[in-house]
């Protein structure tokens, strides 16, 4: 017994290891209801160390997701803490909105967002309404491996359902939406956003015809992994081949804080795109900040953010990054390459839901596609966009470290010279006409993500290519 408990009060003994955005781990594996109290108990110390008092508790569509949920609820209960669990399914965004409308010291998010079906996750947030800052989740981790409180304590409900669509409304031109009676899809995956945006057309008494894809909630997102990204997408963009500009898709992840899109003609619109079109249509309506972008993003926001005179920040890829930035205050836009994206006056978080209306708003006032008004982006800042990216898994860590070491100093890659290199996160190739080659190694896994921009589909596919090959796979 004695063992044992050493066992649980030493941290590095969890094999709890929080990423980019939370801890997240396969349901069953070490995704436990054990584990998940040894977590909820760290983060209630974190929480009574900074006097906070209030906490709010969410969670999404995921297999037993409401349970853990519960768990994670009842132990920060046993603290001492007040402790308000969703009544339903939500949004991340969601979760976040309520931490500031409740006027809770932090949150809990069960979801694992676009990861797989097996996995589950614990993100954290902080009493501003947004992720957790590295040194926030620093400060938690410190705490792993404590014992879990059991004692009895009152949990209580929330539902902020009106609220948050109340407040996504004063942000809006609800004018111009409720005026507007053309076709939009949404496609939730199964995921937390089913039926959010929907309910939000219905409260706000919308001419809108929104036709919903996979609304209702499946642990299993339908045989996809529930990421907004083409290959998951195949059912959206059979059905919108029919379709006519300006309908476009909105697509969201599992846990709704990302956003793609799909075009009529079923054509992916991708994130860099969306970034580039919701910085255009806050700027057109007389917003400025700085804008922050992660290092795998798109140059065409450095080319409109100088183009429109405004301030670019580049920050290692994580939207926790971006947090940092929207905290310090004056920042209009941040987005990253994985369809994260917060706005100036919204919570400092990434909102799939509300970024489809503003997309939709986008579309209203111009009059003009998504694909047109980006069309325009390239046009005004004279750069063609091509994107793509690839995962590679390798045999192991080790492997991992000595490719990275492989690509430090850049050379010619597919007829294609290299003037520089940047090594803000992995090593990111440049090249003269404006283009990138990056390549990064996953902090918990043997894998090589490997990104490239350059003007036109034929090219990144032949740069990608190359890449694969100097890498040996």
């Amino acid at each position: 017994m004695e063992k044992a408990k050493e066992a649980v009060s030493n941290p590095s003994n969890t094999g709890i290891k929080f990423g980019t955005d939370g801890w997240r781990a396969i349901i069953g594996d070490q995704f436990t209801f054990d584990n998940v109290a040894l977590v909820a108990q760290a983060y209630a110390q974190y929480l009574l160390e900074h006097q906070g008092k209030r906490v709010v508790v969410g969670y999404d569509t995921r297999f037993l997701a409401n349970r853990f949920a519960q768990r994670a609820a009842e132990v920060l209960a046993a603290n001492g803490l007040q402790v308000y669990l969703a009544r339903s399914y939500l949004p991340t965004p969601v979760l976040s909105f309520a931490v500031k409308h409740l006027q809770a010291d932090g949150g809990v998010m069960i979801t694992a967002s676009h990861n797989p079906a097996e996995y589950l996750g614990f993100k954290i947030k902080g009493s501003y309404g947004g992720a957790a800052t590295p040194a926030l989740v620093a400060e938690v981790e410190k705490h792993l491996g404590a014992e879990p409180k059991k004692a009895s304590a009152t949990v209580h409900s929330f539902d902020v359902r009106k609220d948050y669509y109340n407040f996504l409304a004063q942000q809006l031109d609800m004018e111009a939406l409720r005026n507007y009676s053309g076709v939009m899809y949404h496609d939730s995956l199964g995921g937390a956003g089913a039926g959010w945006l929907a309910g939000f057309v219905k409260h706000a008494g919308l001419k809108l015809e929104l036709r919903e894809l996979h609304a209702v909630p499946d642990p299993m997102f339908y045989g996809v992994n529930p990421e907004p990204i083409p290959q998951n997408q195949f059912t959206v963009m059979t059905l919108l081949k029919a379709e006519e500009d300006p309908t476009f898709a909105a697509v969201n992840d599992g846990d709704a804080d990302r956003i793609g899109a799909v075009l009529a003609g079923g054509i992916n619109f991708n994130s860099h795109q969306i970034f580039a079109v919701l910085l255009k249509h806050l700027h057109r309506k007389g917003l400025s900040g700085r804008v922050v972008k992660t290092f795998s993003t798109s140059k065409i926001i450095d080319k409109l953010a100088h183009k429109l005179g405004l301030e670019l920040m580049v920050t290692p890829i994580g939207f926790k990054y971006i947090t940092d930035e929207m905290l310090k205050g004056g920042v209009l836009i941040g987005g990253e390459e994985s369809g994260g994206i917060g706005v100036a006056g919204h919570i400092p978080e990434r909102d799939g839901i509300f970024n489809a209306l503003l997309l939709l708003e986008a579309v209203i006032h111009t009059g003009k596609s998504l694909g047109q008004q980006f069309a325009e982006i390239e046009a005004e800042v004279g750069f063609k966009h091509a994107y793509d990216r690839i995962d590679l898994h390798l045999p192991s860590m080790e492997q991992l470290q000595q490719v990275m070491e492989k690509v430090q100093t850049p050379h010619p890659i597919a007829a294609r010279q290299v003037s520089g290199s940047e090594h803000l996160d992995g090593v990111k190739w440049l090249f003269h006409d404006g283009g990138w080659l990056l390549f990064r190694a996953s902090g918990t896994e043997p894998v090589l993500r490997i990104y490239c921009e350059a003007q036109d589909d034929k090219s990144v596919k032949a740069i990608l290519a190359e890449a694969k090959k100097l890498v040996g796979l």
